[in-house]
């Protein structure tokens, strides 16, 4: 049956849609942590849907809210007033922690980008971008311009002008063997130098920790002492949250607020654990941006009511089950788990992250050069085991990327390490 299904896929779907495994997964149904396949099989699952499963498969009270506002309405768009949008934008501007906060909802991660990237150089005039080396920051036009993995960018015209900045990567390049101090001074360096040499740019835009590519993430405080150069410059700092939200960290709500001494973002993205499944993407902006556009806009789908209702109801749980220490205490114990695992393991160069967003690199033995074969391979047997896994990076996809519900127990981390213990063996 899924074999049919898989040829019937490749008749009609792009060669470039990827998926993963040999023989590929159809999942059929889930709840909790598990997944389960067409025939039958259980899987934990630790990618939940490229960290779009925030809280747990088939929650109940997001499945609920879901069925009852389907029951009433489903969608008007944004030209009609809509109450759910309106009660969780106020949610989500106050936890924000930007002042006079606007919110625009849309249907993805790649959508609220796009939109960060249109207030912005409609806000300073200027068409030119900072961004991060190893950044995605989505799959349209303007997104892939300015995403700085160039196995995620198919071209390199963009409407954009991009420049792309150091110290998205702690542990590889140039700058690679400076202390956290020394790091963050030559990155703070780098961008004046390279302020320096063009026109005010609109704005940078950075992840907190680099999803796509690898789990990756500066030393805490980089993008403060960046903003104190932007600020003083009137460019604006866009905090792509998409992946890093909704306390997925750990120690923070943000990722951003390992950066934050210096106030919040002038705009946030945010997707994919905020409707927990459901499609919701959006951006936070101070009023004088945010209403800085000239024409008129709406949004098809954008906020639509059901998606809306799933929102409040996911971020609900989350807050009042404080997910975000779940995620901090249980994934403290996975990466540590890991790392006494990765110790006897010549592959694994490095194993990084914080809270439930973890990055195992794996590498030649004795090298620091990419082992995608290796990742494929630890990809398989972990699902073999009955783990589901995802995989990144900016040195091909290389990363075992582990960022399961953040609903998991201490006894299912166990559990998945175990499995993913006797992947790592294997190669």
């Amino acid at each position: 049956m899924t074999r049919d299904l898989f040829a019937r896929h490749r008749a009609v779907l792009p060669d470039w849609l990827a998926l993963y495994y040999e023989d590929p997964l159809e999942i059929t149904h889930g709840e909790g942590r598990h997944v389960w396949d067409a025939a039958g099989h259980k899987y934990l699952d630790f990618f939940g849907g490229i960290l779009t499963t925030m809280t747990a498969h088939a929650l109940p009270e997001v499945t609920k809210a879901v069925a009852e506002q389907a029951g009433r309405i489903i969608h008007s768009s944004t030209l009609y007033l809509n109450r759910p949008m309106v009660e969780l934008a106020e949610r989500v501007a106050q936890l924000s922690g930007i002042p006079d906060a606007r919110v625009f909802f849309t249907t993805s991660g790649t959508e609220a980008n796009d939109t960060a990237l249109l207030l912005a150089t409609a806000h300073r005039r200027s068409n030119t971008i900072l961004a991060m080396r190893n950044s995605y920051h989505g799959r349209s036009f303007s997104s892939v311009g300015i995403t700085g993995n160039r196995s995620w960018s198919p071209t390199s015209l963009s409407p954009l002008q991009t420049l792309y900045v150091h110290g998205g990567v702690r542990t590889r390049g140039p700058y690679a063997d400076l202390d956290d101090r020394d790091f963050i001074d030559a990155c703070v360096a780098d961008l004046k130098d390279l302020l320096g040499h063009t026109r005010a740019p609109a704005a940078l835009i950075a992840e907190p920790v680099q999803g796509v590519g690898g789990f990756t993430s500066p030393p805490d405080g980089l993008y403060a002492a960046f903003r104190e150069v932007l600020h003083e410059r009137g460019i604006l700092w866009i905090a792509d949250e998409v992946q890093t939200g909704w306390g997925r960290t750990g120690e923070h709500f943000w990722g951003w607020q390992a950066h934050g001494r210096n106030g919040p973002p002038d705009i946030v993205t945010f997707a994919k654990g905020i409707g927990n499944g459901m499609s919701i993407g959006g951006v936070v902006a101070r009023a004088e941006i945010m209403n800085c556009l000239d024409a008129n806009s709406i949004s098809t789908f954008g906020g639509t009511q059901v998606t809306m209702a799933a929102g409040l109801a996911n971020l609900s749980y989350l807050l009042e089950h404080d997910l975000q220490g779940n995620a901090r205490r249980v994934g403290g114990l996975l990466i540590e788990r890991l790392r006494a695992v990765a110790a006897q393991v010549p592959h694994v160069r490095e194993v990084r992250g914080r809270g439930l967003m973890i990055g195992v690199e794996l590498t030649r033995p004795g090298t620091d050069e990419a082992a995608p074969e290796a990742a494929s391979a630890v990809l398989e047997e972990a699902r073999a085991g009955g783990l589901l896994v995802g995989k990144g990076g900016g040195h091909s996809t290389s990363v075992l990327r582990i960022a399961p519900p953040m609903s998991l127990t201490v006894a299912e981390a166990e559990e998945g390490a175990a499995i993913l213990e006797r992947a790592l063996r294997s190669i």
